[in-house]
């Protein structure tokens, strides 16, 4: 086998080995040649060349966020290493591991004027688990770092980072190892939930108990305690598309349900008890509520993190809501209340207005939403982006066969490509990558990718801007506004489409739209894009009316 010569080049190769990291993210480069010569010469991992550090990290974030294991980056010295911090950030707050290893300039190199050259060291420090500024020869102490950092990220489920000083020659190899790694270790503590029967006492006198589920993968909670939540009457289960979580009775399109609410109404919702589980909440009417009509305990589940996010945090169960349900519900009793009912009333009430009002408004981002929807396949596998994307799926009933992912860590519009490419690399299922025209733009650079599946679909619902502005507070047709909130354009996907060698269809009816969801769908020899164009200056007053006709 070749390695590179320079030792601290293997100890990382080999510590990564040892760690059972397999999945190695390279952007090229040439103070990284030692690392990428390493990596690519050994059988033990599986390499992927991607050269837009960027749309590299996030293809990355995709491949940890499926598979709950790190991935490791690996870039060249200089800015290319700022490049990493978007997606950096989405694994910090979306609890995802990744390994940054990025190679850098000697330390008697920094601020002298040397090229590609900049202050590496603690460069992530806001927005990371942890740093390893190693020196440039393999010790003990710089072993040690390794180890930490690896150990940090499968743990504490997030980015870390190595930063390793390499001099010149950077290309030379040996065909035998020069160092000697220490044996794996450090498997967490387990820490037990404690007596819950306090707990259960408190529940067990209440009559108003939600539960709020955020961003969480498929099968977090089993069947039983499903069921055993779904028949309580004092329960109201709220879930958003993110949760991945499914009953009949739950209720999934929480912002359908209480924006129109009046201020009684709210005073009538508000529980006694709050239980939370998962990542980001993406209803901001929901955190609003519950900021303004705080329940009097809150409580979340979750192995490492609680945030406050209405201000009412009162415990934090540091497990597994599996584990947690498991022991908390066999100290729980029926409380009669007609809680729950009144969730699923208004819920069917509301049911019924949303189909009245979607069976008569036109061609617009609705209802091709509703229609992009309804027609994924089962059992597949769907990205959506941020802004509008997110906040129109979480409007719809979707099929609880499908598996539903968003980069709601950060929220934000950068990576959403890059992150539905590396899912679906190594998902395997059919992934459709839902997103809105200046999100695909923006990461166009996504496709410059060999990686991506045959199956792989994207839709790009093209409003021909950022929609989200015309539906926020503030807006006024304006050329400011246009030009610099709702960054008007005339672009479309087709040129892009041709270079990177997808299939591309168009859409801008509903007929169209339903015949190009047929095609998209029944071909799977190349990935594809379809590009729904609809009307800009309709689509907020569609929107907006849809609030005012659930009452």
């Amino acid at each position: 086998m070749i390695y590179p010569k320079i030792p601290l080049a293997q100890s990382i190769i080999e510590i990564c080995a040892s760690k059972g990291l397999t999945n190695i993210v390279i952007s090229p480069g040439s103070r990284n040649a030692p690392l990428t010569i390493g990596f690519v010469n050994n059988p033990n991992f599986k390499c992927f060349s991607i050269a837009d550090e960027r749309c590299a990290a996030f293809f990355a974030l995709g491949i940890a966020q499926q598979t709950k294991k790190p991935v490791a980056l690996v870039c060249t010295s200089g800015s290319a290493l700022l490049n990493y911090y978007p997606a950096l950030a989405e694994a910090f707050y979306s609890q995802i591991p990744l390994v940054v290893i990025s190679a850098d300039r000697p330390h008697d190199k920094i601020d002298i004027g040397d090229g590609q050259t900049i202050r590496q060291e603690n460069v992530f420090a806001n927005h990371i688990l942890y740093n390893a500024n190693l020196h440039e020869d393999a010790s003990a102490e710089n072993d040690s770092k390794i180890n930490e950092a690896i150990n940090i990220s499968i743990f504490q489920k997030g980015p870390v980072h190595i930063n390793a000083p390499f001099e010149e020659p950077l290309y030379e190899t040996v065909d035998a190892l020069s160092i000697t790694i220490p044996a794996s270790a450090d498997e967490p503590r387990i820490v037990p939930i404690g007596d819950l029967s306090a707990f259960a006492g408190t529940w067990n006198t209440a009559s108003k108990k939600m539960i709020l589920v955020g961003v969480n993968d498929p099968n977090v909670i089993d069947e039983a305690i499903i069921q055993q939540l779904s028949n309580d009457p004092s329960v109201m289960v709220l879930t958003e598309t993110t949760s991945n979580l499914h009953h009949p009775t739950f209720i999934n399109n929480i912002d359908t349900i209480i924006t129109p609410f009046a201020t009684e109404n709210f005073e009538d919702f508000r529980p006694e008890i709050l239980v939370t589980f998962g990542g980001m909440v993406v209803s901001k009417r929901i955190k609003a509520f519950l900021r303004k009509y705080k329940p009097q305990h809150h409580w979340h589940i979750d192995t490492l993190r609680a945030y406050d996010t209405f201000g009412a945090l009162s415990e934090h169960f540091k497990t597994s809501p599996q584990q947690f349900f498991n022991a908390f519900l066999p100290l729980t009793k029926i409380v009669e209340s007609n809680y729950f009912q009144k969730g699923q009333d208004i819920k069917t009430f509301r049911k019924e207005k949303h189909d009245l009002y979607l069976s008569k408004i036109p061609f617009s981002d609705f209802i091709v939403f509703d229609r992009v929807i309804s027609a994924l396949p089962k059992d597949s596998h769907i990205q959506i982006s941020n802004s509008s994307a997110i906040r129109y799926a979480q409007l719809i009933d979707i099929d609880p066969s499908i598996e539903v992912y968003c980069n709601r860590g950060t929220s934000g519009i950068d990576g959403s490509t890059s992150t539905a490419i590396g899912a679906s690399f190594v998902n395997k299922k059919q992934t459709t990558f839902i997103t809105g025209d200046i999100s695909f733009l923006y990461d166009s650079n996504a496709l410059w990718n060999k990686y991506i599946p045959s199956n792989f679909k994207i839709i790009i619902i093209n409003n021909g801007g950022g929609g989200i502005f015309r539906i926020l507070p503030g807006h006024a047709e304006t050329p400011v506004f246009n030009e610099f909130f709702e960054t008007s354009h005339c672009f479309t996907a087709e040129h892009l489409a041709k270079m990177y060698g997808f299939d591309y269809l168009t859409a801008s009816t509903e007929n169209n739209l339903s015949e190009a969801l047929s095609v998209l769908f029944l071909q799977n020899t190349k990935p594809a894009i379809l590009e729904v164009f609809t009307p800009t200056l309709e689509n907020d007053g569609i929107l907006l009316q849809y609030f005012r006709e659930l009452v």
